[in-house]
């Protein structure tokens, strides 16, 4: 993005009157066709107003020859955000710049206004730079592409609210290994043994049943050509077992889901020319 469409940071703003700041800003040549887009994004983060606000209290006391320490922190700690926040609007509209006229003809678009809004929401709840960039790519390819409706999109979001890093570690190993079991999943996000009655047994139970009962992953299913899953066959009658099955059991293969699938193209990568069903 041209600098004059990048956010006015809290330094900037702090050095001048912020009013005159922000009018600078909303000013620069080729705002116009961002303008929308900007506002539902800044609309979404309520911390924003607050630096304007502090920020013209914090200038309003520079000139009185005074200045609350307090203030000035709280500003300098926002400012790393409001950078972060820069950052990721530059790059959704130098994507967007890239893709051309169909990308940016959705920066009208109310529908997608909405899941700017509800995006940057999750963006500003992220608590780490992985999350707030499966952010970035959600809005970059729900404006480059149609290949997912909006409601989907709006799921994926959620999904990147609701799951954990280690949880897409998950979805990775699976999406690069279909048909990996509990115990190959295991290997590749810890790779020790440990006890069935571990704390780390639990978490493990737990990640896999999160994205299951989510329809993120599933265990492998046969179908036929049309797409119909294949009923299991009865299994054989055998001598029960003194013990539970393990948490690492390496006997049933897993697999994404169509929708699991699809987050992985839409989300965890950047656009992508088409999404086919999992081979």
């Amino acid at each position: 993005m041209a600098d004059d469409l990048a956010p006015t940071t809290p330094s900037d703003v702090v050095g001048d009157d912020p009013q005159v700041a922000l009018a600078r800003y909303l000013s620069g040549p080729n705002y116009e066709k961002y303008a929308r887009f900007i506002f539902a994004m800044l609309g979404a983060i309520p911390w924003v107003g607050s630096i304007f606000a502090a920020s013209a209290a914090l200038h309003a006391e520079k000139e009185q020859g005074t200045v609350n320490l307090l203030m000035y922190r709280w500003l300098e700690e926002h400012e790393h955000a409001y950078r972060r926040l820069e950052d990721t609007v530059h790059k959704i509209v130098e994507r967007i710049e890239q893709i051309g006229p169909s990308a940016q003809q959705r920066l009208d678009d109310e529908k997608f206004l909405g899941l700017v809004r509800r995006a940057f929401q999750v963006w500003d709840d992220a608590t780490s730079e992985e999350k707030r960039e499966y952010v970035r790519r959600a809005v970059t390819n729900a404006a480059a592409t149609k290949l997912v409706s909006d409601d989907l999109v709006r799921l994926f979001l959620q999904w990147i609210a609701l799951y954990d890093e280690v949880h897409f570690r998950v979805i990775k190993v699976i999406y690069k290994a279909p048909g990996s079991t509990r115990a190959d999943i295991w290997d590749q996000i810890h790779g020790q043994e440990v006890r069935e009655n571990s704390a780390e047994a639990d978490l493990f139970k737990l990640l896999m049943r999160d994205l299951s009962t989510g329809s993120v992953i599933r265990q492998h299913r046969d179908t036929t050509h049309e797409g119909q899953f294949l009923a299991r066959k009865p299994a054989r009658a055998r001598q029960r077992s003194a013990v539970m099955a393990s948490a690492f059991d390496d006997d049933k293969p897993y697999e994404l889901t169509e929708l699991g699938s699809q987050f992985v193209h839409y989300v965890l990568n950047e656009v992508v020319p088409r999404l086919g069903p999992q081979s």
